[in-house]
């Protein structure tokens, strides 16, 4: 199947040409020290933003550097986190100055509650910082700042401190100390202007907002409506089996986006597919291990756990405070065995004629598998490439034609 979603998206010269445009209408002087926060996301043309950002830096005389902004993500550690955005491809080398990763942290304020406000200390002793960030919708909770900047602010740029003290309280607290904690770093924090990116729905940038300090708090619930109607989804409301070729958080902070399979890991957001039995087959390279997500599952192969790195995703688990996503679930040693114990421990499913949905991963829905069940019940935008086939197994019991990622996304487009 083929599910129909807009497609309108930014190409790479008009990247550069409306940063440019828009970086131009700030002062940023000759010597001055400029952080730019990178985060943890596979974020579309991520390396070319934050290139064009670090180059009219330099052009108007500012000495810029990169400081990872990622919370406790990379394993809380210095390293892990400058290795996690090499994964990106953000290098010294590609991006044209320093990185400066250190999970060390400077009190910079207090919020409005009394509590102290840290960032890192490298970006508390610039000249001025711009937040980078993609906005989306969250994975756990709902409000009016999400995914995004203030969220950037006060967990990315609070390194493990930060991201702990959010979590604290839980995700049921979460939208109320994002803001409470970003809006006190807009106040404290010399902020320059914060970065908004919104895609589509096929990871390809759809828009960039340069936005003066004092404008993000306004801006960005605009900019999260926007990302919400562009964001990928299945187009189908429910299915007996969802079977997800490979998670990763290169694809979501939990693996799978919840807001597309359904897996929420916790009660205070919904939406998304209803799948009674989900079933994961792999792990992407570049999560490197962390299985964040898997807890969501119904189902995983023995590819996925002998891939677990469980102190990643149990130091996930710790700071989140969440233990949902971090836990194992059935193991199977096959792909077969896997999709096979998802149908047969469903309680409603037609055994001889389930609903079955598979995809590769939750960021990348255009094209997806359905069984004969669904086929007969898909919405206008969902278009027939194929007649039914079954599922080819290989002789250890992995399906052949699984196409990993994006490249096979592309490929079929």
């Amino acid at each position: 199947m083929r599910q129909k979603f807009d497609k309108t998206h930014m190409d790479s010269e008009t990247i550069v040409s409306v940063l440019r445009q828009e970086l131009g209408q700030y002062s940023f002087f000759r010597g001055e020290r400029i952080a730019v926060t990178a985060g943890s996301r596979g974020i579309a043309n991520i390396g070319l933003i934050l290139k064009t950002i670090v180059g009219f830096l330099r052009d108007s005389g500012a000495k810029p550097f990169i400081v990872p902004a990622m919370g406790s993500h990379g394993g809380a550690s210095a390293e892990g986190q400058k290795e996690l955005l090499a994964g990106y491809g953000i290098t010294e080398e590609s991006i044209g100055c320093p990185i400066a990763s250190s999970m060390e942290v400077k009190k910079i304020g207090r919020t409005v509650d009394g509590r102290n406000v840290f960032i890192d200390k490298a970006a508390a002793e610039a000249d001025g910082i711009i937040v980078v960030g993609r906005i989306k919708p969250h994975t756990a909770f709902r409000g009016p700042y999400q995914s995004g900047l203030m969220k950037m602010m006060a967990i990315g740029l609070g390194k493990q401190y930060g991201a702990s003290v959010c979590h604290a309280e839980g995700f049921q607290r979460m939208a109320y100390n994002v803001q409470t904690f970003g809006t006190a770093i807009l106040k404290y924090a010399n902020i320059l202007c914060g970065v908004g990116i919104v895609e589509n729905a096929f990871d390809e940038t759809k828009k960039i907002k340069v936005m003066r300090r004092e404008d993000i708090e306004s801006m960005e619930p605009k900019l999260l409506k926007e990302a919400e109607q562009s964001m990928p989804r299945i187009l189908l409301p429910a299915c007996d089996v969802l079977i997800v070729d490979e998670i990763g958080k290169n694809f979501s902070g939990d693996g799978m986006d919840p807001n597309v399979t359904g897996s929420f890991a916790t009660p205070f957001a919904t939406g998304g597919l209803r799948a009674e039995r989900i079933c994961l087959l792999d792990l992407s390279p570049e999560t490197r291990g962390n299985g964040m997500g898997t807890g969501m599952a119904s189902v995983i192969t023995n590819r996925i756990f002998k891939q677990l790195d469980v102190n990643k995703m149990y130091i996930n688990a710790l700071t989140c405070k969440n233990l949902n996503g971090s836990r194992i679930p059935c193991v199977m040693t096959n792909d077969r065995e896997a999709i096979q114990f998802c149908l047969k421990t469903c309680i409603q499913a037609d055994i001889l004629y389930p609903r079955i949905i598979r995809i590769f991963n939750s960021q990348f829905v255009e094209f997806m598998w359905v069984s004969e069940a669904l086929a007969g019940h898909l919405p206008e935008n969902v278009e027939i490439l194929s007649g039914p086939e079954t599922l080819a197994f290989d002789s250890e019991g992995n399906l052949t034609d699984r196409l990993p990622r994006q490249r096979g996304q592309r490929k079929l487009r």
